[in-house]
């Protein structure tokens, strides 16, 4: 569904061409055709014959729609056909616009996913026919294509790998990779699918097919196996100047699968700047339809490789050029193919290196997860989907609702982190990631806003420990919310600061409270409820006294308490209603503003929503 899909409507009647006219209104750049010449739209471009015209159009078209019956579209498309993989993705939208139909190319011309957006324009009923789709299975046949991975099938084409997934008969699905790709597989696989991780422990005797995201040849299959291959490998080569490239790529390609890895999974072709042009390395291009990428040698010299040479040095300034390239191409990955020489024809010296990229090791996986502010219902879809797949769960304590680790797998471990230091919460982390096992480390709100992670993540980089930050909602937009407010008003205020007081921790003099508040802008002052009576000093040296505060204690809990006043009452709310922990402070006239007016929607802004 990019921007450069070529889409054609094709109308037979007036009702068709409203119907066109309103899915053109929703996608960018639709080209519209009919036969019908009774009041014809400027927008349509008029067919002499439905036959003829259909027919430049199946041609040039990505998605071909046809708004008219269905024994209309099906009797003019039937002469067309050719194969799925070639056919444009065709659609039929009856002429009262209820029903949208995928007709031809569901999965791999896409038929079906554009099936399902115009019925969403339209509030019609897509009707897919695709057995997968029906019962809510993987389309195989573009599974992979979806994550960036090639596939290949061992002992059996890919229709029947499709036929004995879709008829539920016992799969064994493997993945020897952490990935997006791989957490949808592992959040939505079917029931007669079981998931494994170490292809070792599959009783291949159980299971009439095996899916496997793997670089890997699996040895001793004994069941038709539908392979997934992610571009993670990164061969890097070396060679004679103008070596002859007979037999070389054979040759190459060859000894890699001899040692157990897929071609089909390599991601780059790579070699030292001075090597460009070279017949070997374009013949490998040209052959694994791969990139070959270059690097001076003052890059490649920086890199440690378990097999220098000063041959090498001497004649190209670093002392590799095959595995140093791998390595810098997989940033950061592994080498599992050292330097291999080879010669097949007289002053044809080569060597080729084939490094991973770290995503495909076998190592743990750490996922800092932003918790939000209390709701569990505001935790992102990201999030809940880690805490669903974790093996072990760390959290913040009280700061975090115990309702979001009900989210946790059967046999996960959770565990609160609230009287843990920080070298015990990352024992037990290692621990768990020594097992290659995915951990969660949950944390209140953002983790970015005052969120306490800096250390945890300069420990995990001393130990070379795979780690992402999954964002979360700030307590401050939900006060936001709670509050009914817009915390920038158009010429009012453009500015939110998020800031603390003073406490145990010093603030940089530059960040001193009475200097921000100078700017009079939407300030939400955390962890500092303790400080109220300083913080009020501080900000009334630039707001009025009369300027709008809301205390939001335990924002998006059941305990949830807001209390509004003014700044020149803000200690005594805070003194009063006993106020300590998770409190925050908002001060600025945004609150409860409804004065300024966003320009937005002036029709001199229209032209920001049309795509």
């Amino acid at each position: 569904m990019n921007s450069q899909t070529r889409i054609a409507i094709l109308a037979i009647s007036p009702d068709g061409q409203a119907i066109a006219l309103k899915i053109a209104s929703e996608l960018p750049d639709v080209k519209l055709y009919t036969t019908h010449q009774e009041k014809l739209s400027e927008a349509f471009t008029l067919l002499p014959s439905l036959a003829e015209g259909a027919k430049t159009l199946f041609d040039e078209s990505d998605v071909l729609l046809f708004v008219s019956a269905m024994g209309i579209c099906v009797r003019t498309i039937a002469p067309l056909l050719r194969d799925k993989h070639n056919d444009p993705a065709v659609l039929c939208v009856d002429t009262t616009g209820r029903y949208v139909i995928s007709v031809a190319s569901g999965h791999i011309g896409g038929a079906n996913e554009w099936t399902d957006r115009i019925a969403h324009i339209l509030g019609a009923e897509p009707v897919i026919t695709t057995q997968s789709d029906r019962q809510g299975l993987w389309a195989l046949d573009t599974l992979g294509a979806e994550s960036g991975w090639s596939s290949e099938t061992a002992g059996c084409s890919m229709n029947a790998a499709i036929t004995t997934f879709v008829n539920k008969r016992p799969v064994a699905l493997l993945l020897e990779m952490r990935s997006e790709g791989t957490a949808y597989l592992e959040r939505t696989h079917p029931e007669h699918v079981d998931l494994y991780y170490h292809y070792e422990e599959i009783d291949q005797s159980r299971y009439d097919l095996l899916i496997a995201v793997s670089f890997r040849l699996l040895e001793g299959l004994t069941i038709p196996c539908l392979y997934f291959r992610p571009q993670l490998l990164h061969l890097g080569v070396g060679c004679r100047h103008q070596a002859n490239p007979e037999g070389v790529v054979a040759h190459i390609l060859s000894d890699i699968r001899a040692k157990g890895f897929a071609p089909s999974a390599i991601a780059t072709i790579n070699s030292i700047e001075l090597k460009r042009g070279e017949p070997i390395l374009n013949e490998l291009s040209q052959h694994l339809g791969k990139p070959c990428h270059f690097y001076s040698s003052d890059e490649l010299a920086t890199i440690e490789v378990p097999n220098p040479s000063e041959r090498v040095a001497t004649a190209t300034g670093s002392t590799s050029v095959s595995e140093a390239s791998a390595l810098a191409a997989s940033q950061g990955g592994l080498l599992i193919i050292e330097k291999q020489k080879g010669c097949l024809t007289p002053q044809s010296d080569f060597t080729y290196s084939l490094a991973v990229a770290p995503e495909g090791l076998p190592h743990g996986h750490i996922e800092i997860v932003g918790a939000g502010p209390g709701d569990p219902e505001l935790i992102s879809v990201r999030g809940k989907h880690f805490l669903e797949r974790a093996d072990l769960i760390l959290y913040a304590g009280s700061l975090v609702p115990i309702e979001l680790t009900y989210y946790a797998k059967e046999g996960a471990t959770v565990k609160s982190s609230a009287d843990m230091n920080l070298e015990e919460q990352f024992a037990l982390m290692k621990e768990f990631y020594d097992k290659h096992a995915l951990i969660v480390r949950l944390h209140t709100g953002d983790p970015a806003i005052f969120g306490a992670i800096q250390e945890q993540m300069a420990l995990f980089d001393e130990a070379g420990m795979s780690y992402h930050i999954t964002p979360g909602i700030s307590s401050f937009l939900a006060a936001a919310a709670e509050l009914r407010s817009q915390f920038t008003i158009p010429e009012r205020v453009q500015t939110i600061i998020l800031t603390r007081g003073g406490g145990r921790t010093p603030m940089p003099e530059r960040e001193q409270l009475h200097k921000l508040a100078a700017s009079q802008s939407t300030m939400c002052i955390y962890l500092s409820a303790t400080l109220a009576e300083e913080v009020q000093r501080e900000l009334l040296v630039h707001y009025p006294p009369t300027t709008p505060v809301a205390v939001c204690y335990k924002l998006t809990w059941p305990e949830q308490r807001i209390y509004r006043g003014q700044l020149s009452e803000l200690a005594q709310i805070v003194r009063e209603h006993h106020l300590t922990l998770t409190t925050l402070m908002v001060i600025g006239d945004a609150i409860d503003n409804r004065a300024g007016l966003s320009k937005l929607y002036n029709d001199n802004f229209k032209h920001l929503f049309r795509r």
